[in-house]
């Protein structure tokens, strides 16, 4: 194999199975459903103790609860000791993983074959020790051929180590593993726990929205005007818009505040520049100001949880054509939080509205009212109108919603080969890029 196609084969590793969570848009995903799926009839016994709506009052999961085994802080060190995992690891076996993963990455940017055997063996040894995470990328590396003999077995085998030791990526190939080998029962087993994670982290909408995948690049063969849009903070646009934003540009301080609220253009993710930025375009009467800050006071972000604020800012933002705040008071209403109480008609009429206007996370509730009857007759058929179309936007929860539906037998006909294709839609919604499919088709 010649030293470019290991290059470009290495580059496909890292970018595949980048451990750390990173959300992204999702490819379309059109759901066909017939009359063939729909039960005839249902009674209350049919609805299991569903979730309804994300608790706010839950606080937000860690990513490194959300994804164990994370390559994040390669890519995103608090500081530079925990690049190479020297610091914020607990035993020898964790920074010997840290450094083989480092390793890896500089390898594939640097081409370094040298270095990658090196990483390989690092890793390697991580592994022999029991190393959860470690096992897992071994799977990978057998599975693909890469720095080691192609080997199926010795793939699986790893993978399922690592699955047992907490590995989220691991879990992910298995389950399709035995999905490709038509073992259903077993693939949504392993897909619905992963799925319950997944969803864990979505609360009042969609957060964050998307994120932008890192940069990794060949020296002089990158596009260097490219890479200069993701240099954070010393990137020129940033410059830019925090000239703009100084000199009392609204829009260009809310753009600054949503890249620090979800970590675009190279810069990290910091909740509290964000809100400050936020709170200053809000005072210029900035309406997607409005409505982020409406989101952040109720989720609780970088802010102490306040619904008051919540509801005044997300009403203010609705007043001004911002009709996604509308979801947000809907689900102030539905909860009973800022609000005297809880009205549910109140809560239908506003997700209808930013329903209307193609919302997917009103969308989503509405599907969840009529599922379970919340302030609505309980209409199967309504709920799923709204699953769907809010799953063809993208709504990770909305595939949660339909694979229940599938693997349940609530409303639709019990069928586990398609809960396995929706539950692969909402797991990649959320940890893995929508090329993940490729990825482990290859590689187990």
């Amino acid at each position: 194999m010649t030293r470019s196609a290991i290059l470009k084969l290495l580059v496909t590793l890292i970018v595949l199975i980048s451990l750390f969570p990173v959300s992204f848009t999702v490819q379309p995903y059109t759901i066909v459903l017939t009359g063939e799926h729909f039960k005839q009839s249902f009674s209350s016994d049919d609805f299991p103790d569903w979730d309804e709506f994300g608790d706010s009052g839950s606080p937000h999961m860690p990513e490194d609860e959300l994804d164990p085994g994370s390559w994040q802080p390669i890519f995103e060190p608090a500081s530079p000791s925990q690049a190479t995992g020297s610091s914020n690891t607990s035993t020898t076996l964790e920074a010997l993983y840290f450094s083989g993963v480092s390793k890896m990455v500089s390898a594939a940017s640097s081409g370094d074959a040298r270095l990658m055997e090196e990483a390989a063996a690092e890793i390697e040894n991580a592994a022999s020790e029991g190393h959860a995470h470690a096992r897992s990328v071994l799977g990978f590396l057998h599975g693909m051929g890469l720095m080691k003999q192609r080997n199926k077995a010795k793939s699986f085998m790893y993978h399922q180590f690592a699955a047992e030791g907490g590995n989220m990526q691991s879990k992910m190939a298995l389950a399709y593993s035995y999905a490709r080998q038509e073992r259903y029962e077993i693939a949504v087993e392993i897909y619905a726990k992963l799925a319950d994670v997944a969803v864990k982290s979505f609360l009042v909408s969609k957060y964050p929205p998307a994120n932008e995948p890192v940069r990794i690049h060949i020296g002089a063969e990158e596009n260097e005007e490219v890479l200069m849009s993701f240099r954070g903070e010393d990137a020129e646009k940033v410059q830019i818009l925090k000239l703009l934003a100084q000199n009392g540009d609204a829009e260009a301080m809310y753009t600054i505040g949503m890249f620090y609220y979800l970590g675009l253009r190279g810069l990290r993710p910091d909740h509290a520049k964000a809100v400050s930025w936020f709170l200053k375009a809000v005072e210029k009467r900035e309406p997607g100001s409005m409505a982020v800050l409406g989101e952040i006071y109720v989720r609780g972000v970088g802010v102490e949880r306040n619904y008051t604020k919540a509801l005044e800012l997300l009403t203010l933002a609705s007043r001004q054509q911002i009709h996604s705040a509308y979801n947000g008071i809907g689900y102030l209403y539905v909860k009973g939080y800022g609000v005297d109480s809880k009205n549910y008609t109140k809560a239908r009429e506003c997700f209808k509205k930013a329903a209307s206007k193609n919302d997917s996370s009103a969308q989503y509730n509405l599907g969840v009212m009529y599922l379970k009857g919340i302030g609505v007759k309980k209409n199967l058929w309504t709920a799923y109108e709204y699953f769907k179309k809010a799953a063809n936007a993208a709504e990770p929860k909305a595939f949660y919603q339909l694979a229940k539906m599938l693997q349940t037998g609530v409303g639709l006909k019990k069928n586990l080969q398609e809960v396995n294709s929706v539950a692969l839609v909402l797991k990649t919604c959320k940890v893995f890029c929508s090329l993940v499919n490729v990825f482990i088709l290859s590689a187990i």
